[in-house]
């Protein structure tokens, strides 16, 4: 096609317009710039013969032509060496381009790709969409690589683990033993997550200082200070530090208002937790000496059954004895 293209336009650059038989300048002017290839455009772009309205024709020695579309036109260009895409065909005649297969995105020849288009992978110079058994495709080199790592248990590529073997933890399509910085195990999922550290907000202000709850009524107390937990760390994260601090202080002593009423209210309540006390007790006292009458009443009861029963007994067998039975006075 390029060849048949190269002569139509040579062709077509050797026809001359005749008025009345004869060429006029243009065409004459045009066959010569063909002919010697004088022109500083074909001297600057490698071409060893040119037309202004398709390009390069011919190349100099250890150029390769290749024909550039633009638009509904093609341009011959005179290049030291072929666009991605497209291969080199030298021969002692003329030095072409010639296109790659549509899934190689770089080729040596026509049927030996180097780098393949996305979606195909290269696997002994060929494009393949697919990769044969044990091997595994790399989106990166868009090539088929050797399959799984050592490591890997499952993977989509060489370079990136789905599933790790027994006992490792996967990062980032990656396994390991022991997980890298700032990163910590989670046995559940067996991956190595971010570790997580605490983070706290500011102090509060001082709390008054204050004594068993009591802001009156002492000299020395305590004054409080805390502040909360924003964040809480994970397992292997750095620690929360103190969130409350206490430090001593001193006022000047001051009674607490209402203090004689309510000393009067304490003693009151005491003499009443007194009585209840007392009464309590007697109440109890008195509950422990029926248990003793009702004891002692039992006792007698069954000492008074007893001896009645005994004094049957006895007379039962009185009557028993016959006459002739007695002893003899």
């Amino acid at each position: 096609m390029q060849l048949q293209l190269i002569s139509f336009v040579l062709i077509f650059s050797h026809c001359m317009d005749y008025t009345g038989g004869q060429p006029n300048s243009s065409s004459r002017h045009r066959q010569h710039k063909l002919m010697t290839g004088a022109s500083s455009a074909c001297q600057q772009s490698g071409c060893l013969t040119c037309s202004d309205y398709n390009g390069c024709l011919s190349c100099r020695p250890r150029f390769f032509m290749h024909l550039e579309r633009i638009g509904m036109k093609q341009i011959g260009v005179c290049m030291t060496s072929c666009p991605p895409g497209f291969h080199g065909n030298r021969s002692p005649e003329r030095s072409t381009c010639t296109k790659c297969r549509s899934e190689c995105d770089s080729c040596f020849t026509k049927n030996f790709c180097t780098r393949c288009r996305t979606g195909f992978y290269l696997h002994l110079g060929k494009c393949q969409e697919s990769c044969p058994d044990g091997m595994v495709h790399s989106d990166a080199q868009r090539e088929c690589v050797p399959g799984c790592p050592a490591e890997c248990e499952s993977c989509v590529n060489s370079e990136s683990c789905t599933r790790c073997r027994p006992g490792l933890y996967q990062l980032s399509g990656r396994c390991y033993h022991v997980c890298p910085d700032d990163y910590e195990p989670n046995e559940e999922l067996m991956e190595c997550t971010p570790q997580v550290h605490c983070e706290v907000g500011e102090w509060s202000e001082w709390s008054p200082c204050s004594k068993s709850g009591r802001t009156c009524g002492f000299k020395r107390g305590q004054e409080t200070r805390t502040r909360q937990v924003l964040q809480y760390p994970s397992p292997f994260g750095k620690p929360c530090p103190d969130i409350s601090e206490i430090k001593e202080c001193l006022v000047k002593r001051r009674k607490c208002p209402g203090g004689r009423r309510k000393t009067e209210r304490n003693g009151r309540r005491s003499r009443n937790n007194r009585k209840d006390k007392e009464s309590q007790e007697v109440r109890r006292e008195r509950k422990r000496e029926r248990e003793r009458d009702r004891d002692v009443g039992e006792r007698e009861d069954s000492d008074n059954r007893n001896k009645t029963e005994h004094r049957h007994r006895r007379g039962h067998n009185t009557e028993t004895v016959s006459p002739e039975d007695r002893p003899v006075q």
